[in-house]
């Protein structure tokens, strides 16, 4: 098939193409390379700010590539908001974008209305980004979220789109959970593990004395993420114990240069209101490394995963991240056995060639003739 991919959050599309190319299948992937993270794409559509020049100059390369993007068997955007404009300027080109190519996908692997929602009724996940519990997690960067994707023109958008494209793939057990209530299975939508590019280590490296836990942070999603709070019961750690304790952290790098850093760690602290390992989590994961974070046991059961259980789960407070970090520290022969369930959890779960064909199977299922009508024509 002739497949695009348009958009990219921490290399999800860059790795799917490597796996559908495997596969023999013609893929382009169309991004900005998320940001400064700066992942690979084989069309840039990066803008370099919203001044007016650079505006004009980014609607114009935009539009010069968007005539060019016809004839694909298959398009996915990685969300709603696949471009770098106002959600009813992205309109128009995702209608385009359908006219112009046999099916379009969209995917759900991060922030949009329908995960807002889920976390709002605190009651569809015990923690996530957006409640601990009962209460509503209060910080700005929520209230920008709220405004944008469940009242705002983003949350517009996205309702369109959900409703309109021939069928939704989502990464995780949060995004499948959201979606569920409102999207019928398995007719529109689908849960395909993440596919990590990175061959998997075929064995860790002996446990590191200090033993190094490594943590990244994206200064702007500090608090959203928890970073906050793991880095605090980090730097404990290291207080308590410092000759068998080295922290690494690395603060806003481009994707490249964090691999390099992440390679030669031991432990990375990721996601601390997640109930499952994202992306950075599972590039850890491959290269050896334990996660502590997010791994609860449904996730493991939306797998159908029996036997590993590599990941350190923790709930959202410095205390119990602070505990399992002093557990894994005191005992390196149970860090070394972790460390090789994570090579082989990634392996099983999110080969990127094994996922690719999990997408090109939902992805022709939902274009069978009795699918189509899941489908719908805009009407603005």
């Amino acid at each position: 098939m002739k497949i695009l991919l348009i958009g990219e959050y921490s290399n999800v599309h860059w790795s799917l193409a490597e796996g559908l190319r495997q596969l023999g299948h013609r893929v382009t992937v169309v991004s900005d390379g998320d940001g400064w993270k700066n992942y690979p794409r084989d069309v840039d559509i990066s803008r370099k700010s919203t001044a007016f020049w650079h505006t004009i100059s980014y609607v114009a390369r935009l539009k010069h590539v968007m005539n060019g993007l016809k004839g694909y068997d298959v398009v996915q955007i990685i969300n709603p908001v696949f471009l770098e404009l106002k959600p009813t300027r992205i309109l128009p080109y995702y209608k385009q974008l359908k006219r112009q190519n046999k099916s379009i996908f969209m995917g759900a692997f991060g922030m949009d209305h329908y995960w807002v929602k889920a976390g709002l009724d605190c009651c569809t996940f015990e923690y996530s980004d957006f409640n601990i519990g009962t209460q509503v997690r209060q910080s700005a960067d929520n209230d920008r979220f709220i405004d944008e994707w469940l009242y705002g023109p983003k949350g517009w958008l996205n309702k369109i789109v959900a409703y309109d494209c021939q069928g939704i793939v989502t990464g995780l057990y949060e995004y499948q959970m959201a979606y569920s209530r409102h999207f019928d299975l398995p007719e529109k939508l689908q849960f395909i593990p993440f596919p990590v590019s990175a061959m998997p280590a075929a064995r860790p490296q002996p446990v590191h004395s200090p033993i190094r836990f490594f943590i990244g942070i994206q200064s702007q999603r500090n608090a959203y993420k928890g970073t906050d709070i793991m880095l605090r019961a980090l730097k404990r750690l290291a207080h308590d114990y410092p000759r068998e304790v080295e922290m690494v952290v690395a603060e806003d790098v481009p994707f490249r240069q964090y691999a390099r850093m992440l390679a030669d760690s031991d432990v990375l602290l990721d996601q601390l209101y997640s109930y499952t390992p994202a992306m950075n989590g599972l590039l850890a994961m491959s290269k050896g490394l334990v996660l502590v974070g997010g791994g609860e046991e449904v996730h493991y059961q939306l797998l159908g995963e029996n036997s590993l259980r590599p990941i350190i789960n923790v709930k959202p407070s410095e205390e119990s991240v602070y505990r399992a970090l002093h557990h894994l520290m005191s005992r390196p022969d149970e860090l070394y056995r972790l460390k090789e369930q994570s090579i082989a959890y990634v392996k099983r779960h999110h080969d990127p060639v094994r996922v690719a064909q999990q997408y090109v199977d939902f992805w022709l299922r939902m274009q069978k003739p009795e699918n189509r009508h899941l489908s719908h024509d805009i009407i603005i």
